[in-house]
């Protein structure tokens, strides 16, 4: 088929939404199919204009304020119109759409074109996060306009699910995300990685992300001092500098990908992600192809990801508390750790990225035949997910 991808963020920039986009790209490639990648443009000349056989048509584009290698799509509708008019696809994807993908459904929609909307980040409640709630409302009516005009919606989690269908978007099904069980492996754990970073011999706990606000890694200052442990943060953004000053004890590695990322989860005893704004956290499968366990807040992707007292431990969105308690009791229990690090790594084995990109060219073929999806109830997250018996700490303590 020919396929148009509506990315509101590309490369150079890596982050979920790129890496999503590009595993897609290599099932597609492998197809056959043609496709062509609209995404904003990039000041980095060295960036190829075609990517695992996608051509990149670039549009003109502006930094956004606060994220100089975040770019923001230039132009109208109608300029929209006439490069999916040229290009004529059977169907429209559209990656986590805002700004150009709002532009892209309303091109899409004038043309005939069926689109398929990936529901990927949840914009409008980064906007608290950011200190002007007066944007949340009109982000959100944004999100919906954007959803309610497409085709059909994919969705990474039960709470995005929830989410969205409660706002009253009703075409929605479950798309989640691929997981590289060869690149993320417990086969990768390094002894001289793990020395580099707690050359005493400390529990490592680690951290893998966009060093950001609405990341909530301060939070994990809360486990600064915790004897036996080192914390290791891995990702860049623009609250680095902020962060280190914050976390002055903390190992933080700037941004690592390819196999030194796979070394470097693998390497961590325990994973903590305190954000709770994750439509889907695709580093906490990451980690648990790693044979890692996970502490995750109770909110949003991790609900569907992290099994209390199996895989891992939910917590209390705001928390902290509960979340040094949980960290205690794996740290602190070798054997429990172990446990639910073989444990996470069964769990996610099936969710590799041919199987996920398959079931999406399925939905793609469905909107193309003009196939509506049944709009079912949604099933409700598991609330008790986030409220194990478990006690606050760990009666075993932590190693010396």
């Amino acid at each position: 088929m020919r396929i148009a991808v509506v990315a509101e963020s590309f490369l150079p920039l890596m982050n979920g939404v790129t890496h999503s986009i590009l595993r897609v790209l290599e099932h597609l490639q492998e197809r056959g199919d043609e496709v062509m990648v609209i995404a904003p443009s990039t000041s980095d000349t060295a960036v190829s204009d075609v990517v695992n056989g996608a051509y990149i048509h670039r549009l003109p584009s502006v930094p956004l304020a606060g994220y100089t290698n975040v770019r923001v799509a230039l132009g109208g509708v109608n300029r929209v119109k006439r490069i999916l008019a040229d290009y004529a696809p059977d169907v429209v994807h559209l990656a986590s759409p805002f700004v150009l993908g709002w532009r892209a459904v309303q091109a899409a929609h004038q043309l005939g074109i069926p689109t398929v909307a990936i529901y990927q980040t949840e914009v409008p409640s980064y906007a608290g996060r950011y200190g002007v709630p007066i944007l949340e409302n009109w982000a959100w009516n944004r999100v919906d306009n954007i959803h309610l005009l497409a085709d059909r919606t994919l969705v990474p989690s039960t709470f995005a699910l929830n989410q969205l269908r409660g706002r009253g978007i009703l075409r929605v099904g479950m798309w989640r995300r691929g997981v590289d069980t060869a690149r993320f492996s417990p086969a990768k754990r390094s002894t001289a990685w793990r020395a580099s970073v707690a050359p005493d011999g400390e529990r490592v706990i680690g951290y893998v992300g966009r060093l950001a606000v609405e990341k909530q890694v301060e939070d994990l200052a809360v486990l600064a001092d915790l004897p036996g442990t080192k914390l290791v943060i891995v990702g860049d953004g623009p609250q680095r500098t902020a962060l280190e000053a914050a976390l002055p004890q903390a190992v933080f590695t700037g941004f690592l990908g390819g196999e030194e990322l796979a070394e470097a989860v693998a390497g961590f005893d325990l994973f903590v992600h305190p954000g709770e704004f994750e439509t889907f956290c695709q580093t906490i499968q990451e980690a648990m192809a790693s044979g890692v366990p996970v502490v995750a807040t109770g909110r949003g992707g991790p609900l569907d990801l992290v099994e209390n007292s199996r895989t891992g431990w939910l917590y209390e969105p705001g928390d902290l508390a509960q979340l040094r308690g949980y960290v205690q009791d794996l740290v602190g229990d070798d054997a429990k750790r172990r446990a639910f690090g073989t444990a996470a790594l069964a769990s996610v084995q099936g969710r590799t990225w041919p199987v996920l990109s398959a079931q999406l060219v399925n939905h793609y073929e469905a909107v193309i035949s003009g196939e509506v999806l049944a709009e079912l109830p949604a099933p409700a997250a598991s609330v008790a997910k986030i409220h194990p018996t478990f006690p606050a700490t760990s009666s075993k303590g932590l190693p010396a």
